[in-house]
């Protein structure tokens, strides 16, 4: 099934300033996930035209079912991208050609061919649950990389359990078939999330949610008061494959999810999204960094978003009624592959922010908007009579930063949880001021309700990669 080009991929590129370069996106991949009441139905992915000039702009133009039920389709990423050029450990002839797409809840992943036909792709392989978990020691697979010695997939829980340790599965470039368990030493490692690298530098960083069990069903009010959920950034030696440091940005800061590393291969820094204080309700962002007098890595605190109080409780899901507010709920962060513009999705208020990070220790916010949200219910403007569920979840970046993309689900449980008189379906496009930033909501781009069939869309990736899929080793 993999094929290989005595060419490298015209979609791989060395630096990050090249990739910016590259051609405009003109369809968008986006995995959606079926979570209802009555006959079940197949997750999928849908192709949506993002060809501003194209007659089906905006329109779900493609859809391609997974062959099981009950996946939840969430994460997915690319076989191959622009760290194949990397002289450390190349791979010039594969190419970008299959979307890994994962079952959160089923644990198999699916192979999805999407450049024979790119409005119709198709499923040419299939790794079944019982395979996965056998060949790797891991289930709940959730974020896929492709990196230096293959395809690295983080996962949330292990083999055929609820709990964990989770961690990082490798499969290989070229056969797609499971090499094993990623880590050599993992120390008190023990809860997963997302995962990144300083890939000139060897270093891998890995993030902390939860084990299966406590997020299968809904966040657990109990262990989140109680600060269970994770708190803690992880280094580990990308070739030696083992753990070198721990950083814990503090117990009360719950649910330190989504990773963001510099794009400039020479620099060791990053932002990590905190989605929830037990302290006070906020939500933050953190920059990771090499200490100036130690060397080691350190994290510093660099924004807060406060929560938002309600004058009518009522209007609060149960989970947050005793509360009396809104938090903002950071369930996703992206940044611009020039490394200028940090996007930031607070899904409980509903808000969509952009902040210019030139300088990583003093964002400014530059442009936001709203909407949906768990008290405002936002309308879209093209439909302004119509309450919008859910908040801007999901981002996804262009490659050159004109363009961002956002979906509104987080997770079929917790949309539920949060959401309680339903999350709806809807994607959304902002068009971005690179001068001097600010963001302006195309109005022309809002496929929702019935475009997608019924499904809850979740990650987008873009032809031919975009922001948050490639690594590079050239500046």
């Amino acid at each position: 099934m993999p094929r290989t080009s005595w060419k490298p991929d015209p979609t791989f590129y060395p630096s990050p300033s090249l990739a910016a370069q590259g051609p405009t996106e003109e369809l968008a991949y986006v995995a959606t996930f079926w979570r209802g009441e009555g006959e079940p139905q197949k997750d999928a992915l849908a192709v949506v035209d993002v060809a501003e000039s194209s007659d089906t702009y905006g329109q779900v133009v493609g859809w391609t079912e997974m062959p099981g039920f009950g996946d939840e389709l969430h994460h997915h990423g690319w076989n191959a991208c622009s760290s194949a050029l990397c002289p450390s450990n190349p791979h010039p002839h594969v190419e970008r050609r299959y979307l890994l797409l994962m079952g959160l809840r089923s644990s198999r992943i699916h192979f999805v061919d999407v450049k024979d036909d790119p409005r119709n792709p198709r499923v040419a392989k299939v790794i079944e649950p019982d395979d996965y978990q056998k060949g790797t020691g891991y289930s709940r697979p959730h974020t896929a990389h492709c990196g230096p010695e293959g395809i690295y997939i983080t996962n949330l829980g292990a083999a055929h359990s609820d709990d964990g340790p989770g961690g990082i599965a490798l499969l290989d470039h070229d056969t797609f078939e499971i090499k094993g368990q990623w880590e050599v030493d993992r120390g008190d490692q023990y809860l997963a999330y997302d995962f990144w690298w300083h890939i000139n530098h060897d270093v891998l960083v890995a993030s902390e949610w939860g084990t299966p069990s406590m997020i299968e069903e809904g966040i657990v009010p109990e262990k989140l008061l109680s600060n269970q959920y994770g708190h803690r950034l992880h280094f580990f030696d990308l070739k030696t494959r083992k753990l070198t440091q721990t950083v814990d940005l503090g117990a009360e800061h719950q649910m330190a999810l989504e990773l963001r590393p510099a794009h400039d291969p020479t620099k060791q820094y990053g932002f990590a999204g905190v989605v929830i204080s037990t302290a006070d309700l906020s939500a933050s962002i953190w920059v990771w960094h090499r200490d100036g007098d130690s060397g080691e890595f350190a994290a510093t605190k660099v924004i807060t978003i406060p929560a938002e109080p309600v004058d009518d409780p009522d209007v609060l899901p149960d989970l947050l009624k005793p509360f009396g507010a809104v938090p903002p709920l950071v369930t996703d962060i992206d940044l611009s592959v020039d490394d200028r513009f940090l996007y930031v999705s607070c899904w409980g208020t509903g808000e969509a922010k952009q902040y210019d990070v030139s300088d990583p220790f003093h964002p400014k916010e530059t442009g936001s908007f709203r909407l949906g949200g768990i008290a405002s219910r936002t309308a879209h403007p093209t439909d302004p009579d119509t309450p919008l569920g859910g908040g801007p979840q999901m981002v996804e970046i262009s490659r050159d930063g004109s363009r961002v993309y956002w979906t509104n689900s987080l997770y079929g449980a917790w949309d539920d949880q949060f959401y309680p008189g339903g999350v709806g379906a809807w994607m959304v496009k902002a068009d971005v001021d690179t001068a001097n930033g600010g963001l302006t909501l195309d109005e022309r781009f809002f496929p929702h309700g019935d475009a997608f069939r019924g499904n809850r869309p979740h990650q987008t990736h873009l032809q031919g990669g975009d922001a948050s899929s490639d690594s590079y080793c050239f500046p």
